[in-house]
């Protein structure tokens, strides 16, 4: 269990040492660097999502430094089955017993919203132990960090395989974040201990262990992820047929891994790869189905079965279509977008002699 602070009724999870490394500059030691909420000076609230009820805050970490920001994302966290068997374990007929543990027993009317006939909603404030907070920090937060959690009109852009030569692999090249972290992972350095598969061959081989929004436990969010061991390949652009033994052994063993340590079989799992990704290394999501995590819509993610299909009609697919992609209005990318497109809708200089 983390530790935790309670203000009235409030929770909030301290244990976030092993998520924040996770982001933190590649390094994961949870001894070497702790955090002190209270001294936390924000800035600004860049963002307030109401789908998945978090808001991220940038600031500063005063004790460590009065330069570098940090982001921190307060997330109210979901109910599990866990929390509520209690209640329904006292269910009989139409009729429930009240019981000291159950989750009604403890709310704690706040205020009536309104009361019509049969339906009726009001504002309460739950125990504790059912509303809690996840905090997650990420420091120092660069400026790609900062684009990514800010509210921001955003643009779908069509990438024609010519875009990608021009535009987005000359950014990739001159914009690719550390993958430090990745490779601590990878080389067993950090997290192993939370490693829940691992293929060693160089080849065919990836990590599979729980992504930076699961917490390990909550089963109902459970979100994994399979970090490939093969470098060199940057996104879904670079995978051709020579990778399909790479993409079918991640298909195959990975949802082996999750039938064998969680018992949720793989037409309860959600598997793709995002386009763009957060980060320019071979990856894919492992999310459970009841789960709806961010990134999962159309224009982002692609299913790996589909993408094992495609590179079977056509080797070369991903070298060749065009891909459909969601950037802010401030991301660098999309800033280089939108500057090829009004080169290339400048107006010829060149003029024609009569």
């Amino acid at each position: 269990m983390p530790r935790t602070a309670q203000k009235g009724k409030q929770t909030v999870a301290w244990g976030v040492e092993r998520r924040v490394s996770m982001v933190k500059d590649g390094v994961n030691n949870p001894t070497s660097r702790s955090y002190d909420l209270a001294g936390f000076v924000p800035v600004r609230i860049l963002n307030n999502n109401s789908t998945h009820k978090s808001v991220p805050l940038l600031g500063h970490f005063v004790s460590l430094s009065r330069d570098d920001y940090a982001i921190i994302v307060l997330e109210k966290t979901a109910f599990t089955e866990g929390q509520l068997k209690n209640h329904k374990r006292h269910q009989t007929s139409m009729v429930t017993k009240a019981n000291s543990d159950d989750v009604t027993t403890n709310l704690s009317e706040e205020q009536t919203e309104f009361v019509n006939d049969t339906y009726g909603n009001f504002l309460c404030v739950a125990d504790p132990e059912v509303n809690q907070i996840k905090v997650t920090i990420i420091y120092p937060a660069t400026e790609r960090h900062i684009v990514k959690f800010s509210a921001q009109k955003r643009y779908l852009v069509e990438e024609t395989a010519q875009d990608y030569e021009t535009v987005t692999l000359p950014h990739i090249q001159k914009e690719q974040l550390s993958l430090e972290w990745l490779y601590n992972i990878l080389e067993h350095r950090k997290e192993k201990d939370r490693i829940v598969f691992e293929d060693p061959s160089e080849e065919i081989g990836f990590i599979l262990l729980p992504d930076l929004e699961w917490d390990g436990k909550t089963l109902e969010q459970l979100y994994l992820l399979a970090l490939v061991r093969q470098r060199g390949i940057k996104s879904l652009r670079d995978l051709n047929a020579t990778h399909l033994p790479l993409l079918k052994n991640i298909q195959t063993r990975g949802i082996e891994a999750i039938k064998t340590r969680y018992g949720i079989n793989a037409d309860q799992l959600r598997i793709y790869i995002y386009y763009q990704p957060t980060f320019y290394h071979p990856h894919v999501h492992f999310p459970y189905l009841k789960h709806d995590p961010p990134g999962i819509y159309c224009e982002k993610s692609h299913l790996l079965t589909s993408v094992i299909g495609n590179i079977e009609l056509l080797p070369d697919h991903y070298r060749k279509v065009t891909l459909s992609c969601v950037l802010g209005e401030t991301d660098k990318l999309n800033v280089k977008f939108e500057a090829a497109k009004s080169k290339l809708n400048e107006p010829d200089d060149t003029t024609t002699n009569r």
